[in-house]
């Protein structure tokens, strides 16, 4: 088996779960949902049915995951953040008849690798947060965050970049566009406003 879940979780058979993963108390893993190895789903959690998680994923304790979200390779989500799926959330049709699933259309929050989540954040599908951007806690994501991204506030701006270590980088005193990480010393090139590039 090679993975852990705590005795009150509950797991679907349905799902495939990877090795060195854990599971842990109250948390919900739906039908057909796909979990990589050495995860971490923590308490109370929820993963709607056929989501789709890299390996090395953290989702936190009460973070809600809904269908058809998919989480990439290395991706944190923080305690009680939200992915949504619903555009349009309504709990009845025009006519006053109760929703079913045949009454609205799942969207999609896509997390790229190794970006973060912070806590009680706030992702309102169709949205892609890019790879390695950091989320701040709080915030209300309500478009697409690009690579390295630093977003904050409601709703999220970008306030700054960030490299793969999660700190918020520094600009190089003799180059513009040239950002450096205080704690790797890894640089990283903007190429335009919305774009940051590995050196």
């Amino acid at each position: 088996m090679g993975y852990h879940i705590a005795a009150t979780a509950d797991v679907s058979d349905d799902a495939q779960i990877g090795a060195g993963s854990s599971i842990w108390h109250l948390a919900q893993v739906r039908e057909g949902v796909s979990l990589g190895e050495n995860c971490v789903v923590g308490r109370g959690a929820y993963i709607g049915i056929g989501v789709r998680i890299g390996n090395n994923v953290k989702v936190q304790n009460y973070a809600l995951v809904y269908e058809p979200a998919q989480v990439e390779d290395g991706a944190f989500i923080g305690p009680a953040a939200v992915l949504t799926n619903d555009q349009f959330p309504r709990s009845v049709n025009p006519d006053g008849s109760i929703k079913s699933g045949r009454d609205w259309e799942p969207v999609r929050v896509t997390v790229r690798e190794g970006a973060s989540v912070g806590a009680r954040a706030i992702c309102v599908a169709p949205v892609t947060i890019g790879r390695w951007a950091l989320v701040a806690a709080g915030a209300t994501v309500v478009r697409d965050v690009s690579d390295f991204a630093l977003v904050a506030g409601v709703p999220a701006r970008r306030i700054g970049w960030v490299g793969r270590a999660g700190v918020p980088l520094k600009r190089a005193s003799d180059e513009q566009t040239l950002w450096v990480c205080p704690t790797t010393g890894a640089q990283y090139r903007q190429v335009d406003e919305n774009q940051l590039e590995e050196c």
